[in-house]
């Protein structure tokens, strides 16, 4: 039997590949020119630092299993279900059919252009925390000058959590990705004042914990409890912040010659499509909706729908890659029961 995989970020990579090993043929289809999702965009992992781009390889390299057929650079314009199954018509005319359909069309990132007081797009050296991964790939972090920043501020929570933008929701991923950018950054710029500014420091996974407190004591990052209230420039381009200490209550005013937004995760604008087209439920988080939070993790309101990966909920790649296999595994038990 076929299975059609929409999105070859790690979730589809890894339920295709578990699929395709138990010998089932997978449809995968990709909108981007190559595989890898997010993670494309991404440095080092954490809590193990493990590169990311090595993980990715490993990923894709399972791509070449002879049961799975790639279709990069295509999107579903149209899904309709014929007596059991499922028709996928792509954009490029090719129209695929498959016994089930499973969606892991993954997260974007909040666009920061939508916080217009924390100045991304107005002040050159606000940045976000992909554009950092991007400079240490590049091994070179200097201000919009040309200088090393002596003064870097993280700015944690940056489309979450906040009723302004209508995200409710926590990422979960904020928290972890700044301290582990804040002691890359450490390693990179060992004179430099790096700081973090938060409302909670949510460490949920496995050796996070311990991570934050090897920042504080080995790196000596500087943890600071309040929200950015105000950003501006001066005359040298640098960042000028208001904020308020919340442990102590004291407001707080200073310059950061780099600010980095850790931005969060919303339902990518595909997966959005993907909803509206197989009728998809949302939860109230923005997501889609699973069958069950604790017995269908996987499954929809719309039998033979199955779901992998972010598009339910934030998740570390950890959680995305056991995501993807437990979907593989659901999908395997509702083929062997179904009514051909």
């Amino acid at each position: 039997m076929s299975v059609i995989i929409i999105g070859a970020g790690p979730a589809g990579c890894e339920a295709a590949y578990q699929l395709a090993q138990a010998g089932e043929k997978v449809e995968l289809i990709e909108q981007e020119a190559q595989p890898g999702g997010n993670l494309n965009n991404w440095y080092q992992l954490f809590p193990d630092r493990k590169s990311a781009q090595e993980l990715n390889r490993q990923l894709i390299l399972r791509l070449e299993h002879p049961n799975i057929r790639l279709h990069l650079g295509c999107m579903p314009t149209k899904i309709d279900r014929r007596e059991g199954r499922f028709e996928v018509q792509l954009n490029d005319g090719a129209l695929l059919t498959g016994q089930a359909l499973l969606i892991a069309g993954g997260f974007q990132l909040f666009n920061a252009h939508r916080k217009e007081e924390y100045g991304y797009g107005i002040y050159e050296n606000v940045i976000t925390s992909v554009e950092l991964e991007n400079f240490f790939t590049n091994q070179r972090i200097q201000t919009s000058t040309g200088q090393l920043p002596k003064r870097v501020g993280f700015i944690h929570c940056v489309g979450s959590r906040d009723e302004k933008t209508c995200n409710f929701h926590c990422s979960k991923l904020c928290c972890v990705t700044a301290v582990k950018q804040a002691i890359e950054l450490r390693e990179i710029l060992p004179e430099a004042e790096i700081l973090c500014f938060y409302m909670d420091m949510r460490m949920f996974g496995p050796g996070y914990e311990e991570m934050y407190r090897e920042a504080q004591e080995k790196y000596r990052i500087k943890f600071v409890r309040g929200r950015l209230s105000e950003a501006s420039e001066n005359k040298a381009k640098q960042v000028l912040i208001k904020a308020e200490d919340t442990l102590i209550g004291k407001p707080l005013k200073m310059t950061l010659d780099l600010m980095v937004l850790m931005v969060g995760m919303e339902l990518s604008a595909g997966s959005r499509q993907l909803a509206e087209m197989t009728g998809i439920e949302k939860a109230t988080n923005g997501f889609l909706r699973v069958k069950d939070p604790h017995f269908a993790t996987n499954e929809t309101n719309q039998k033979g729908i199955f779901l992998a990966g972010s598009c339910s909920s934030p998740m570390n790649l950890t959680d995305t890659l056991t995501d993807a296999r437990s979907a593989a595994l659901t999908i395997r038990e509702y083929l062997k029961h179904i009514d051909l």
